[in-house]
């Protein structure tokens, strides 16, 4: 039964079910930020997880996931720990079609009723720049490089029509090949510790001003 439970929750919405629960109600003057988003906001927390001590800092990654699966749950992981920011990092396994294939205008769409949903209550967006990658390595042979070039374009475009915050990882960490740079990862997709020393401050700069 266990098994087949897991299997039904598709989205992982019992991931933080527990957590999300044990969240205090706000403290006076309190702004929590969530971090939402696949295994490169998960992998945050354990690689370099100084980053997130000390801070009102939620973490809401679950490694392998589609926009699909993060907008089923978005009102429990985000819109419920009643942050003043969402950070909203996501993209890259719909191109690696880890649910099934995607066009851009789905992906796009389902990041679109994320930052719509967060608006609606009174949440502030981050939208980030998918990773460069030239390969997956547990689905080679998808030639993510020109895909993730055209997402984040149509990102970029949504965001300043929108006048939504962007955090442009993607210009810091690519190498000539339009990968990622070696130094940032072992496996050319998910940041090492240095990769995240990367984007911490260019997402701290971002909430800073708003």
């Amino acid at each position: 039964m266990e098994r087949k439970m897991k299997a039904l929750d598709w989205a992982y919405l019992n991931k933080y079910k527990t957590e999300n629960e044990q969240i205090s109600a706000l403290a006076l003057g309190e702004k929590r930020i969530v971090f939402f988003g696949d295994s490169i906001t998960e992998g945050w927390k354990t690689i370099h997880p100084d980053f997130f001590v000390g801070k009102s800092y939620i973490n809401r990654g679950i490694n392998g996931q589609t926009t699909s699966q993060m907008l089923l749950r978005f009102r429990p992981d985000v819109i419920k720990l009643k942050p003043k920011i969402v950070v909203i990092l996501a993209g890259g396994n719909d191109i690696a079609e880890n649910t099934g294939p995607a066009t851009f205008e789905t992906i796009l769409g389902n990041l679109i009723s994320m930052c719509e949903l967060a608006k609606a209550n009174n949440i502030e967006v981050i939208l980030c720049s998918i990773l460069p990658a030239n390969d997956f390595p547990w689905k080679r042979g998808m030639e993510p490089v020109h895909k993730i070039d055209a997402l984040n374009e149509m990102i970029l475009k949504y965001a300043r029509v929108n006048n939504i915050a962007h955090a442009d990882y993607f210009s810091a960490m690519v190498d000539e090949q339009k990968g990622l740079k070696t130094i940032y990862s072992k496996d050319g997709v998910h940041p090492n510790k240095e990769g995240y020393l990367v984007m911490q401050p260019i997402i701290e700069t971002i909430i800073s001003n708003l």
